[in-house]
């Protein structure tokens, strides 16, 4: 059995509200609209400001509490972890209300791009046709349209320039130095921050301590396989070492990443199994084998997108293994084993 994680603080703090990790590095959560209610950021010193670690998501409450920390601290850039609207969000106002500039990777800056404007395939209409060709029922299909663009409501826009971040670049910040490690399956290129000086990660989205991250298929790649380049990329962290305080997008910072690797090593295989058994002898598609797959219903089309990419993530990851079929007609994908 792996050891439990070790928490370094037993509560987050309030919204807005900075608290020390350590001396450099201070911690921050920001609000979000969802039933995942807060997003950390990290502020790193650097000079006579500090370079954030994410955005938050262009809400008037994220804004106010950005005005109200930055009353009495200057940002010297925002380091963009990955694309989603709770991360980089904000990073166009910070740009020009704050002259903050953006550092981010190419994939995912030109990825929040494409979808901000709707471009297909990327667009909400492809992504409704997408979940319909995998059992979407019109009802669900219906919300979607009615929600319309979600992602330029939480990102209204993106600087027009960014400082572009590559796989093991090494950044200094203040007084140590940050590599950057690449992930996917998440995002299109997603950048977590190591300290080998300090032994701390700031891991993104990529290493949660208490749920999994979404793994999701998007129309631009249906046949894709982000649930194995996901757990790929968190063997990356077994490399670092096991005191590592990892300092993650959601939920307290902890000890133990090891440990969590193979926790979610395990919680995918278990899901998969499920899929499997089934499955057997039956041909269902992503949206028939929601129930099986997370036990609870959804009532809004935030996360019922979730469930649906991720259900066909892991259908996909298992007929990438030969362990499923894929059934292709033009109305309906439908999976068996």
């Amino acid at each position: 059995m792996n050891a439990p994680l070790i928490y370094s603080h037993d509560t987050s703090p309030a919204a807005g509200i900075a608290v020390p990790i350590m001396p450099g590095i201070e911690w921050i959560c920001m609000p979000l609209p969802f039933a995942l209610n807060h997003i950390n950021l990290w502020l790193l010193a650097e000079g006579a400001g500090y370079a954030t670690v994410d955005t938050g998501i262009a809400t008037p409450e994220v804004r106010d509490a950005w005005n109200t920390l930055l009353a009495h601290r200057t940002l010297t850039r925002a380091i963009v972890t990955h694309l989603h609207p709770d991360h980089v969000g904000m990073a166009s106002w910070l740009e020009q209300e704050k002259g903050t500039p953006l550092w981010m990777s190419q994939g995912d800056y030109l990825t929040a791009k494409l979808i901000n404007a709707g471009i297909s395939p990327f667009s909400t209409t492809d992504l409704i046709k997408f979940f319909i060709s995998h059992g979407l029922s019109q009802a669900s299909a219906a919300a979607f349209e009615q929600r319309g663009n979600a992602y330029k409501s939480g990102v209204p826009a993106l600087p027009e320039r960014y400082h572009q971040l590559f796989a093991d670049d090494v950044l200094r910040i203040g007084k140590h130095d940050w590599r950057t490690i690449v992930g996917y399956g998440h995002a299109a290129e997603h950048m977590s921050l190591y300290c080998d000086e300090l032994h701390v990660l700031i891991s993104g989205d990529m290493l949660l301590p208490r749920i999994s991250t979404n793994i999701s298929v998007h129309p631009a790649n249906p046949y894709g396989n982000p649930l194995k380049l996901f757990l790929d990329s968190i063997d990356r962290f077994l490399e670092l070492p096991p005191d590592t305080l990892v300092l993650p997008s959601h939920g307290r910072p902890f000890r133990g990443l090891h440990g969590r690797v193979a926790q979610l090593h395990t919680h995918h295989a278990e899901r998969c199994e499920i899929l499997l058994n089934a499955c057997k002898g039956n041909a269902f598609s992503a949206a028939e084998i929601i129930p099986a797959l997370f036990e609870r219903e959804f009532s809004d089309p935030h996360q019922t997108m979730f469930a649906m990419g991720e259900a066909i993530a892991h259908l996909n990851y298992l007929v990438h293994a030969g362990k499923m079929q894929r059934l292709e007609n033009t109305d309906l994908i439908r999976f068996t084993s």
